[in-house]
């Protein structure tokens, strides 16, 4: 729901109803993730996607008839369903898409959610998308770390739900959980969607050259909050590095050291080192490769990077969190141009985050898609 949260919000706040699809979830090939989500107006302008065109149209049906007062329903397409395949989900995989009605009378906590989203304040939105008694249907719990809001029809759900959807707050996961109609922890007959909606992942780029202003675009572009940071105040700029959320002026080792301290990156975050200078990315790489983050990669030739293993050896890193870093950063495309080397930054990013070989589709077999 995030990619559409804004325009959900705007309609929300005018009266106006609208018919929201979510993916709620996804087995094989499946070409979007849960919590991916599709909207359609009282006009018949739908915003955003569940399946990347495999099934939009069937979804803007559902989504147009709870608008004129068909009940919330949960649907699975793909290729075991013949229906399903008819309507288009050619990609292979199965995908269940719960469709409901949003407006002020059945999601009135709208308005908190989309605040707590503004402000980067961690919250999971739980929703039944399939119970016995299909007056809960549609129902909704917000779930923050410390507090909730909303319900979904008695005490034992709350319960059960909060603690679970909790967790996967935590590691921010999204997904479908099954109790029995009641809560209970072994049974079946209720299915519960969590939507975690976490403050986006960290990008730290250290280096404020020209390959860093093209790996902060793409990092943006990927959904990343990017800070940029290096200790010449006249590389690090405002005016060279205008679409980026952060511009900071430190040494690369102290800054990343005050984030960890302050509990400001986590196992998101990327970490991409591109001073070319043994004295700024040595010793943040020291303090990077002792963390558990998502990505560290760090730029130069292999004589360099030979030069760079030496050097933190000597600072008594281990092989195993030396084993963290990507250097030479990126996958081998060809890259030349500070925009192609984000590119194939960014591909090796990619890559690690969902298992991929980084080789070419067409000479592969199976699924194209990576689940975690």
């Amino acid at each position: 729901m995030r990619d559409v949260l804004d325009e959900l919000t705007k309609r929300w706040e005018a009266g106006e109803a609208v018919g929201l699809g979510t993916v709620v979830g996804t087995f094989r090939s499946a070409p979007r993730p849960p919590g991916a989500a599709m909207l359609v107006t009282s006009g018949g302008e739908a915003v955003g996607s569940v399946s990347g065109g495999c099934v939009e149209g069937a979804v803007y049906e559902e989504a147009t008839g709870v608008l004129h007062g068909a009940p919330p329903v949960l649907q699975r397409y793909g290729v075991s369903d013949d229906d399903a395949f008819a309507v288009g989900l050619t990609c292979g995989g199965i995908i269940d898409i719960f469709v409901e009605r949003v407006d002020r009378e059945t999601f009135p906590e709208l308005d908190v959610v989309a605040a707590s989203v503004r402000a980067e304040e961690p919250v999971a939105v739980a929703t039944v998308v399939e119970h016995p008694d299909a007056e809960r249907v549609g129902s909704h719990l917000l779930v923050w770390r410390e507090r909730t809001r909303g319900g979904l029809g008695s005490e034992r759900i709350d319960a059960a739900v909060t603690d679970d959807a909790r967790g996967m707050l935590a590691s921010g996961r999204s997904g479908v959980i099954e109790y029995g109609p009641e809560g209970q922890r072994r049974g079946e007959g209720l299915k519960v969607f969590v939507n975690s909606f976490e403050p986006p992942p960290r990008m730290l780029v250290f280096g404020a050259i020209d390959f860093a202003a093209a790996m902060a675009r793409m990092g943006a572009f990927l959904g990343y909050r990017v800070t940029v940071c290096d200790a010449r105040p006249v590389f690090a700029t405002r005016s060279r590095f205008p679409g980026v959320d952060d511009v900071v002026v430190d040494w690369p080792h102290r800054y990343l050291a005050a984030e960890v301290e302050a509990g400001r990156v986590d196992e998101r975050t990327a970490v991409m080192v591109l001073t070319h200078d043994p004295k700024f990315d040595v010793p943040v790489l020291e303090v990077a490769l002792r963390q558990n983050l998502g990505y560290v990669g760090a730029m130069g030739s292999r004589r360099t990077h030979d030069d760079r293993l030496r050097r933190l050896r000597e600072q008594g890193l281990t092989d195993a969190e030396l084993a963290k870093l990507s250097s030479p950063i990126g996958l081998d495309l060809g890259a030349r141009t500070p925009e192609e080397t984000a590119v194939s930054i960014a591909a090796e990013l990619i890559a690690l985050r969902w298992g991929g070989r980084g080789v070419r589709l067409s000479e592969g077999e199976g699924p194209i898609h990576h689940h975690p």
